[in-house]
């Protein structure tokens, strides 16, 4: 439409120019004022078209702005992301943390100096001063996985008086400072996985053996739980789910120890030792918060001459690699795959909403898979 009208123009100054010549009768001084109309009336339309063009150009711009209001997106490219995890030497979160940049840099959009992460060092104080730092260089959006899921209240309101939204992940703060979020909106959340759900599929895995657990048939369930940091609500409901599960399907279990050993291998080997060599044959299942710690009872299972699946029954949660392949091979029961792919991806997704503006959930839950022999290959292809 624009460039028919500019035509149209031009081409009326040319006729016009082309009438003066006719009237002059050849005169020189009428064909340059003929000449000169023309120019001028050319001009005269170019003009009005870059304005036009520059009207609308402005108008698309701001259209694209309220459309791109409307629907949460937001340019990232100079947006600032700050991550704190609890410690890098974590099996889980190295899987975790190595997604999550992945995902901001590659698919979002993020740029690489942009994202900066910092090891917590296992250290709460260690941590929060690096939320200080990130709050004092004015970055746009924080990304947690606290040292000690209890300092959600003073780190959020920290975040929260420097206007900067934060996203929880993997250790769950408490209900209720979860439901002060939604109440004050705050603009804070979780992404997770409900550990409840996790503890349940271990306890289905022992289930689902031959004898249901129940090694030596006296009628019961005898096991050991190498628990992470008590602390954590992971910890807690996969200690608890997992035994309630066998109490659910009417199995009698007995707890022969209950001991953490903080998410650490070589502390689930020693615990697992002492435990083989104080309750011998008598133990049937070790339940293990977590697969670092079902690597270590491996190894404790195995210099005790005792064999996975056979006469002790062995289960983890977080799919490792090594745990899979251990799975396959017959030499753990079972673990759960703590999805770290979806889990990243939805807690980058949820940041860049932050950064829009836009409202969320509290609270985002992504769903544990059961690994079995069954489906262990399929996973193990994934995670390569």
């Amino acid at each position: 439409m624009r460039l028919t009208k500019r035509v149209t123009a031009i081409a009326a100054a040319s006729m016009m120019a082309v009438s003066l010549a006719g009237c002059s009768g050849g005169s020189n001084e009428t064909t340059a004022a003929a000449t000169t109309a023309a120019t001028e009336a050319t001009t005269t339309a170019a003009a009005t078209e870059a304005a036009t063009t520059a009207a609308a150009t402005e108008a698309a711009k701001e259209a694209a702005t309220t459309a791109a209001a409307a629907t949460g997106s937001v340019d990232v490219s100079d947006k600032k992301v700050g991550i704190s995890i609890y410690k890098f030497d974590d099996n889980f979160m190295t899987l975790y943390r190595t997604e999550l940049v992945r995902y901001l840099t590659e698919d979002l959009g993020f740029k690489a100096e942009n994202v900066v992460v910092q090891d917590g060092k296992g250290d709460q104080a260690e941590q929060t001063n690096q939320i200080q730092n990130f709050i004092t260089q004015k970055y746009d959006v924080l990304i947690l996985n606290l040292v000690q899921a209890s300092s959600a209240s003073e780190v959020t309101d920290m975040c929260k008086d420097a206007g900067i939204p934060v996203v929880y992940i993997n250790r769950e703060p408490d209900a209720s400072e979860e439901e002060r979020w939604a109440s004050e909106g705050i603009a804070a959340t979780y992404v997770g996985c409900d550990a409840r759900q996790s503890g349940t599929f271990q306890g289905e895995e022992i289930l689902e053996t031959e004898t249901k657990g129940d090694i030596n048939g006296d009628g019961k369930v005898s096991y050991i739980m190498i628990q992470g940091d008590p602390e954590n609500v992971d910890a807690q409901y996969r200690t608890e789910f997992s035994v309630k599960a066998l109490t659910d399907a009417g199995v009698e279990v007995e707890e022969l120890l209950l001991q953490r050993g903080d998410w650490d291998q070589a502390k689930a080997q020693q615990i697992a030792q002492d435990a083989l060599n104080q309750h011998g044959d008598k133990i049937e299942v070790i339940f293990c918060n977590n697969d670092a710690m079902a690597l270590g009872a491996l190894q404790a299972i195995e210099a005790a001459g005792r064999t996975v699946n056979e006469d002790i029954y062995l289960v983890g949660v977080d799919a490792l690699t090594e745990a899979v392949q251990n799975v396959i091979d017959g030499k753990q029961t079972g673990t759960v795959f703590n999805d770290h792919f979806a889990q990243a991806q939805t807690a980058g997704d949820i940041a860049v909403k932050l950064l829009s503006g836009e409202a969320v959930d509290p609270v985002n839950m992504v769903d544990y898979t059961k690994v079995t022999q069954e489906n262990a290959q399929a996973i193990l292809d994934q995670l390569k």
